[in-house]
Parts: C-alpha cells; sequence; structure tokens
C-alpha cells in the first residue's frame, strides 16, 4: 500500500505529468479502491444485517437507498465537479483557483446538507411512500430514514472532501477517512441491531455515526497535511464563474448517480405489485453489483486526477496511454469478477436472506443477468470518467444518462407489464447493452480529437 507521504506541489505535478502512466495509476489507484470495496462492504453489511430481521426491513433499506444514492449524488456532483477542476488547474499551476473550488464545493455541500436533513426529517412519512415503499415497508424505512438524514450533511461534505483530496493525488488521504468510517459501521451494525436490540434504527445509527468520524478525519486531512489544498470560509466563492466550472465538469455525476436515484424509486414502484419479496431481491441484487463496480470505479478514479493533470498540461499523449491502459485492466478485471460471480450468484443471494425462498429466485436471476454485462460495463465507465476528467461536460453526461436514466427507467416502466418479473430482472441488462452503443459512438470521437491535440503539440 503506498505510504502516506506529503509532497509539495511543484513535486506532485512532476509526479503526475512524468511518470509512467502504468506505475502512476495502480499506485494512485490502491487507496482509491480500498476506499470504494470498504465503502460498498459497510452499504452490503447494513442490506445484510437488516436482512436478517425479515424481508420488510430488507426492502426498507432499498427504499431508502434511493434517498441515499441523491445525497451521493449531489455530494459527488460537487466533489467531482471542483476535483476535476481542481485537477486541471493544478496542471496550469493556478493555486487560487484551485483553493476557490474547494472551499465552494465544500461549504455549499454542507448547506445544501443541512437543508436535506431539516426537510427530510419533517416530512420523513410522505418521502418514505414517494420513494416507494409498501404499508408493511413503511414504518421500518421510517426508523431509518430518521437517522440517515440526519448525516446528510456530513456525507455530502465528506464526498466532497474525498474527490477533492484525490484529484490532488492525495488517495491515501483519502482512503484513511473513507475506511476508518466503513470498518466502524460494520463493526457497529450488530453490536446496535443484535446487542442493543435497536433493530434497523441500529443500523441507521451506525451509519450516522461512521460518517461523522470520517467527516472528521478527511477535515483533518484536508486542512494540515502537507501540500493539500485548504479548506478556507475566506475562498468560499459563489459565483455563477464558479458553479459553472463545477457543475460543467460535475453534471455527469449528478445525471449518474441523481438518476440511479430516481431509478431506484421507478425499480420499488415496478416491484411493488410482485410483493416485498421483489423489492427486497433486487435492492440485495443491487447493493452486490455496486460492491463489484466499485472497484472498477475506484480504480478509474486513479485514473482521472492523472488524465485532468495531464490534460491541463497539454500532455495529450499521456492522456491517451492512461486511457487505454485503464480500458485493458478495466475489461480483464470485471469479466473475472463476472465469471465468479455468475458461479455463485445463488449463494450469494441466499446469504443476505436464507429464510425467503422467493427472494433467492428472483435474485438469483437477476444478478446473472447483469454479470452477463460485465465486461461492457468497463467500457462504459471507462469512456465515462475519459470525457468527465478532461471536461466534456455534454458528452459525459450523455454516457453517464445512458445507464441509468436514458435506457434503464424506460425499460423499468415497460418490461414488467410486458414480462411480468422477468421485465425487473432484464431491465438493467439490456440498459446497459444500450448504453454500451452510446458509449462507443461518444468516445470514438473524443479519441479522435485528442489524437489529433496530442500531434499538433508534438508538431510544435
Amino acid at each position: 500500500m503506498p505510504k502516506m507521504t506529503s509532497m509539495s506541489k511543484e513535486e506532485k505535478l512532476k509526479q503526475m505529468t512524468e511518470t509512467p502512466v502504468e506505475k502512476l495509476i495502480p499506485r494512485l489507484a490502491v487507496p482509491t479502491i480500498i476506499s470504494m470495496l470498504v465503502t460498498s462492504i459497510y452499504n452490503m453489511a447494513d442490506t445484510f444485517f437488516v436482512s436478517q430481521i425479515g424481508t420488510s426491513a430488507s426492502g426498507a433499506v432499498g427504499v431508502m437507498f434511493s434517498a441515499m444514492a441523491m445525497i451521493q449524488a449531489i455530494g459527488f456532483t460537487l466533489g467531482m465537479g471542483s476535483g476535476n477542476y481542481i485537477s486541471r488547474s493544478l496542471g496550469r499551476k493556478d493555486d487560487q483557483a484551485s483553493g476557490q473550488a474547494a472551499a465552494t464545493a465544500f461549504y455549499t455541500a454542507g448547506l445544501i446538507g443541512l437543508l436535506i436533513a431539516v426537510l427530510g426529517t419533517l416530512f420523513s412519512g410522505p418521502l418514505v411512500y414517494f420513494l416507494g415503499a409498501t404499508e408493511t415497508i413503511a414504518p421500518f424505512a421510517q426508523d431509518y430514514a430518521r437517522y440517515i438524514l440526519m448525516a446528510a450533511p456530513f456525507m455530502m461534505t465528506s464526498f466532497v472532501m474525498n474527490n477533492i483530496l484525490r484529484a490532488q493525488g492525495n488517495a491515501v488521504f483519502a482512503m484513511v477517512g473513507i475506511t476508518t468510517g466503513g470498518i466502524l459501521n460494520m463493526i457497529l451494525d450488530p453490536i446496535l441491531i443484535f446487542g442493543f436490540h435497536m433493530g434497523i434504527s441500529g443500523a441507521a445509527i451506525a451509519t450516522m455515526v461512521s460518517q461523522i468520524i470520517s467527516f472528521l478525519i478527511l477535515l483533518y486531512q484536508s486542512n494540515v497535511q502537507k501540500g493539500c489544498i485548504r479548506i478556507r470560509f475566506r475562498n468560499f466563492t459563489p459565483t455563477l464563474s464558479m458553479y459553472g466550472e463545477i457543475l460543467h465538469a460535475g453534471l455527469p455525476s449528478f445525471c449518474r448517480q441523481g438518476l440511479a436515484s430516481v431509478a431506484v424509486v421507478v425499480l420499488n414502484y415496478a416491484a411493488g405489485p410482485y410483493g416485498d419479496a421483489a423489492i427486497a431481491a433486487m435492492s440485495i441484487v443491487s447493493r452486490f453489483m455496486m460492491f463489484i463496480n466499485s472497484s472498477l470505479i475506484g480504480f478509474g478514479q486513479g485514473f482521472q486526477p492523472v488524465c485532468g493533470f495531464n490534460f491541463g498540461a497539454e500532455r495529450y499523449d499521456r492522456v491517451l496511454a492512461a486511457y487505454w491502459f485503464c480500458v485493458k485492466v478495466a475489461v480483464i478485471m470485471l469479466t473475472c469478477f463476472g465469471v465468479v460471480g455468475f458461479i455463485f450468484s445463488e449463494p450469494i443471494v441466499t446469504a443476505f436472506r436464507r429464510g425467503d425462498p422467493e427472494v433467492i429466485r428472483i435474485g438469483t436471476l437477476a444478478l446473472r443477468l447483469q454479470l452477463l454485462t460485465m465486461p461492457f460495463q468497463a467500457w462504459v465507465i471507462m469512456v465515462n470518467m475519459l470525457t468527465q476528467s478532461i471536461g466534456y461536460g455534454f458528452r459525459a453526461s450523455l454516457v453517464a444518462m445512458g445507464r441509468q436514466g436514458l435506457f434503464l427507467i424506460p425499460a423499468l416502466l415497460l418490461f414488467p407489464r410486458l414480462f411480468g418479473v422477468l421485465g425487473l430482472q432484464i431491465a438493467q441488462p439490456a440498459a446497459d447493452m444500450l448504453t454500451f452503443v452510446l458509449a462507443t459512438g461518444i468516445v470514438a470521437g473524443v479519441l479522435k480529437e485528442l489524437k489529433k491535440m496530442a500531434s499538433e503539440k508534438g508538431a510544435r
């Protein structure tokens, strides 16, 4: 694992623009992969431990997952948007713009998170029904929502700081904050749920406490460690131009995460007629797929600062080299995970809800169908990260919108009416394949532009 050493900004720029990408990207990716895996594991831990309470409780986690996805969407929009802008600014040696972007994203996330906490708590009853809860799931969902919503300001600002640290190439510092909170969550879950007999509220409290701890660690890393951009209120720059820069780069994240939240709501409504077992099964599959994809997203996040730094420094040849290296690794990685997951799909779903054969039946087929599209998902994710990192916001947004919005939501609305439960199970794989086609068409033009810029730069 990389050591927690600090570099000056000059040393960081030299590292990002001169170290061979085959060595640099894995070095940056290891801590981000660990962060993403731990985050996914403790998300699965919530689902696993709550599922032991009952099928309706398991469904409640699935219902509230859409609200958590929206909180994450806003945090990632501000974090990825400011982070990509910071990487390109550091590549241009513009420290002032970097500090302003960091402060603006942080304080904006805190204010929005506070608003969500207040309004969500006041209207938690109507909220859970809006998110797709049934009469039997709603009481569990409200108990879970109460504490999750209270943690919203800490969750959103943590997402921002995590992305800002990674954008500077300080992924190890980001990893410490995220993994510490994640491990604490996994420890507290069984203690509070079963030891203190707090049920689903215990799972939510464990998440809230872990998010606060992560927030405090990340805040310390950002403001004390050498070589990190300090988050100072005096740099808070809530201007249209600054928000324009952040949102231009962050919009793909919002499209991806925000539409994922909407898709979960649509999924809950589509699954509702088939009972709590269908909602619980699809929730379990979603969490497991997030776990698999998190390893690739973590790897890709090691690619993004390299891409941003070098694009800002006009090293387009390195951007292309980094992209193709990551594509090869990504396809191999997800193909291997897909094969193993396909073989063990039934035991995986059974581990979450052993006492409900209907959950196991629905979840096993849904999981296998999604795992078949793993190599294509790898391509889509890397196309999205490339276009977002170099500031091609519109094209990145189109790719991000494809999987969770343009294709998935219509599929969820149509397929269950035509094919019943099978329609729920095939909606995501169908959306993945259509998004692959869209992403391939978009990236062909982007790669052509990068090759042209690299050629022109080399001819100077």
